[in-house]
């Protein structure tokens, strides 16, 4: 049953087997595959071995939450404190503004990652760089022909993205933080980096990565299927306090499905940034 449902939902006969068991080994693509993927992780290298202040600047909903608070607890463990802005719904509305990444220049930021927006921010990017500060982007939204000004722009609905890259057209952009945080511990691995100090399990990350893929009603195929398989079980050892909390609240007696996902945590964090402070989620993931 489970085959006729894959085959129906357009998976290949001779590649059922991987999709019946997801994986992250059996889907992760090499992060190199996307334009400025590398980029992005040497800058970021960089920033962690200088101990430059590194900002995190997050849309208000899920997918930005979640993607801001992987990228936090990362770095983190990487030695940095990082900045987190998310902008207020209401009163800032979506997506960078040249103000707020203005600001953080201003509070000693040397780089900012845009997550889940930044795609079409060409005004906020073009005042970010006149103040100094390098910019990554890190989104999944629709790209024009003109792409801003950032240091690096990873997004795999770019127009000029290579073949590889464009096949995951349907990642969430938390599913691009991950590949982003993959590639980071790539890089400072082959400086030395690690010679003194325990590398961070990314995989433990991955219960941020299935909620902000289900929440933002990404397709579940290919790589996606690995993320929410193998994230809901991250997610069922109770590993992030806050996520731990937040099921507790959600009443929610059994390890969570994807369902739950969906229609129990989901729309919890989407509140915050709705009926109190729009950086309420992200605190509450990544304490």
């Amino acid at each position: 049953v489970v085959d006729q449902l894959l085959l129906a939902r357009g998976g290949e006969e001779a590649d059922l087997a991987r999709h019946r068991m997801p994986t992250i080994r059996d889907f992760l693509p090499d992060p190199s595959a996307f334009k400025d993927m590398d980029k992005a992780a040497a800058r970021l290298a960089d920033a962690v071995e200088a101990g430059e202040t590194i900002a995190i600047f997050g849309d208000y909903d899920v997918d930005g939450a979640t993607s801001a608070a992987l990228l936090t607890l990362l770095l983190r463990q990487l030695g940095s404190d990082p900045l987190v802005y998310i902008p207020d719904r209401l009163m800032e509305g979506y997506g960078p503004s040249g103000k707020a990444l203005v600001e953080l220049k201003a509070r000693g930021a040397a780089v900012a990652v845009c997550v889940d927006c930044g795609a079409q921010a060409f005004e906020a990017l073009d005042e970010a760089k006149a103040s100094g500060l390098d910019v990554v982007v890190v989104d999944h939204h629709q790209c024009a022909s003109l792409l801003p000004v950032a240091y690096a722009l990873i997004n795999p609905n770019r127009l000029d993205e290579g073949e590889d890259g464009a096949a995951h057209g349907h990642l969430a952009a938390v599913g691009m933080a991950f590949l982003l945080g993959v590639a980071l511990l790539r890089e400072v691995r082959g400086r030395g980096f690690f010679s003194e100090r325990a590398e961070p399990k990314i995989l433990d990350l991955l219960d941020l990565v299935a909620l902000g893929t289900v929440a933002d009603v990404a397709r579940l195929k290919s790589l996606n299927r690995a993320f929410v398989t193998q994230g809901l079980k991250v997610m069922g050892a109770r590993q992030n306090l806050g996520m731990s909390a937040l099921i507790d609240a959600a009443r929610l007696t059994k390890d969570p499905s994807c369902r739950d996902l969906g229609f129990a945590l989901g729309p919890r964090i989407n509140a915050g940034g709705r009926v109190d402070k729009s950086d309420l989620c992200v605190r509450l993931l990544s304490t």
